[in-house]
């Protein structure tokens, strides 16, 4: 079997997973309501997944090297801010503020990286500050208070359509097939799965262990920092308080699709249907008036199984390895 093949076979063996979870979803949503299946929610839905689809390609990267990321919530509230300053307080034209607002994504990824990987501090002790930092500097250029009506020249970015389809969900593809291919065909990309599958080996090879790790948190902070102007051109505002459990939502579309928090396992179109998953769970649950607290409870006993999933999944395969064996001895 050819190289292409086996990769081939491999990304669908790797799909087929999350891709039955999300169609599960589909299923009980659509038997629960029957206003899931409108052209308008699903359009709609594809809208409110954007954000957290992108987010989660970071969370995957930082996960496939055996790292956490809970700062993409924070991020993406200071870059909203950030935006909404420069855009209507300073009146810089738009097609300036967004650039500088992801550069500062970029910086505040570099910093996740910087002391988690040189600085030799657990990612998740990392995060888990600067998720609260980030977020009080958010607070503190706003002094605590959102900035409506920041500028028309937003609204096209998240509203438009190309060939039909709602910008958001082709910015989301595009962003996607980005990845994959630079997953999958470059060299810093297979460096990634290298640094999560064996750090010691990786080393051992040649590859720059801490710039890899640093490579994915920059990325990170980039895609989280691009949530962030979405978010904006959606609500036309900036606010200290968007983004509150981005970062759940992110770690849960990178879980559910599959990514092992142990590293070095991953499939970034997982994610994408791990997002859409949470997604339509959420919309399910809007649709049927759940309340917010059952919504939370429901979300956080997803991750748990998602990640009980990806701990005993290596058990559950030699069981079934054996399991298959003793049942073709006695075929045979």
């Amino acid at each position: 079997m050819s190289g292409t093949a086996k990769l081939i076979r491999s990304s669908l063996t790797s799909v087929a997973g999350p891709l039955g979870a999300l169609l599960l979803a589909v299923l009980v949503v659509s038997l629960t309501t029957d206003r899931f299946l409108m052209s308008r929610n699903l359009s709609n839905v594809s809208l409110q997944v954007s954000s957290v689809a992108i987010a989660a390609i970071g969370a995957t990267l930082v996960i496939l090297t055996g790292g956490i990321d809970l700062s993409p919530g924070a991020i993406v509230a200071l870059t909203s801010c950030t935006l909404a300053i420069l855009a209507k307080n300073h009146e810089i034209p738009v097609p300036i503020a967004i650039p500088l607002t992801l550069l500062l994504g970029v910086v505040l990824g570099f910093i996740n990286g910087l002391f988690s990987t040189y600085g030799r501090i657990p990612s998740f002790v990392v995060t888990l500050a600067t998720m609260s930092a980030y977020r009080g500097l958010a607070f503190l250029i706003t002094d605590g208070h959102p900035i409506f009506s920041v500028s028309p020249d937003l609204d096209p970015i998240f509203y438009d359509k190309f060939l039909g389809l709602p910008l958001p969900l082709c910015y989301v593809v595009i962003l996607y097939l980005l990845m994959l291919v630079f997953l999958r065909l470059t060299i810093p990309g297979r460096a990634i799965y290298a640094v999560g599958g064996n750090q010691s080996a990786a080393r051992l090879s040649g590859i720059q262990v801490n710039r890899t790790r640093l490579l994915t948190f920059v990325l990170a902070g980039l895609m989280s920092s691009i949530a962030g102007v979405l978010t904006t051109a959606r609500l036309d505002s900036g606010s200290p308080n968007y983004g509150v459990g981005t970062e759940l939502q992110a770690i849960a579309a990178a879980v559910i699709g599959g990514a092992s928090l142990a590293g070095g396992h991953g499939n970034i179109i997982s994610t994408l249907f791990g997002a859409l998953t949470v997604a339509v769970v959420q919309n399910g649950l809007n649709l049927n008036a759940v309340a917010s607290s059952w919504q939370e409870i429901t979300i956080g006993s997803i991750i748990v199984l998602a990640v009980g999933i990806d701990m005993w999944r290596t058990t559950f395969s030699q069981q079934a390895a054996q399991l298959f064996a003793v049942f073709r001895k006695r075929l045979e």
